[in-house]
């Protein structure tokens, strides 16, 4: 069982290190975003009496690297079942199971790795984090929002053979998952329909987490954030590992 996962989690690994143009996009937009946003609202929001809003902003970026990253690794899934590598390892006599979460944690750790990128790239603007210490329990969480994505997005892969249905699914899923999970803007004060949503939205408590663990502000509480997230880990990597026990071949 360990033998299969580390193989997977390695496997995936090795993926992401010979992709260079894939390290380049994945951190290319979420700059875009930052230096667009932080340096065009930040104005805004010192005249509305705000706080700074780069600070703000740092954590919700960063879990939007982790957002694209950890839900478009399903996509190997559906390109491994179109070119037959799928079929060359679920054929082997190993869990499928075992195949599912390894290849979890290999998509995890590399969405944990782009969005330390994007971390560290943030200091060169000004970003500094509470205290240098708080940049591990951010990990922790980056690792948790890693792991319910990825499985999320494996999940799906899981029950789709179209390679151009994958992105268009997925982009129906991040955008939404995105502008409503307070990366953007504060969540209160908002109307009640939209903040019924944004509490909805699984992403909005890992955005919360990282911004107590990176700047001191939260709008829940810590054991709330850690609570959702570990809760909707496990219940969609169990619900991702069936659906992968039943991929035909």
């Amino acid at each position: 069982m360990i033998q299969t996962i580390y193989v997977m989690w390695l496997r995936q690994l090795k993926r992401y290190w010979r992709s260079k143009p894939r390290l380049i996009g994945s951190i290319g937009q979420p700059l875009l975003f930052l230096i667009a946003f932080g340096f065009g609202f930040s104005p805004v929001f010192e005249r509305a009496g705000g706080v700074d809003y780069m600070e703000f902003l740092v954590p919700g970026i960063v879990a939007m690297t982790i957002l694209f990253t950890s839900m478009f690794t399903g996509i190997e899934v559906v390109w491994d079942r179109k070119f037959g590598f799928l079929k060359e390892t679920l054929v082997a006599p190993i869990s499928r199971t075992d195949i599912m979460v390894g290849r979890t944690l290999g998509g995890a750790t590399i969405s944990v790795i782009q969005g330390l990128v994007v971390l560290l790239l943030t200091l060169f603007i000004g970003f500094r984090p509470v205290s240098w210490y708080a940049v591990l329990p951010a990990i922790f969480f980056m690792f948790l929002v890693s792991v319910f994505l990825t499985g999320f997005g494996t999940a799906i892969a899981s029950r789709i053979d179209d390679m151009q249905a994958f992105p268009m699914i997925m982009n129906l899923l991040i955008m939404p998952m995105f502008f409503l999970s307070g990366a953007l803007f504060p969540i209160d004060g908002l109307p009640s329909v939209i903040k019924f949503a944004v509490l909805l939205n699984p992403l909005t408590y890992g955005v919360d987490g990282l911004r107590a663990t990176l700047t001191g502000t939260l709008s829940f509480s810590l054991t709330l954030d850690l609570a959702v997230l570990m809760g909707l880990s496990v219940l969609v990597n169990l619900v991702g590992a069936w659906f992968f026990s039943k991929i035909e071949i």
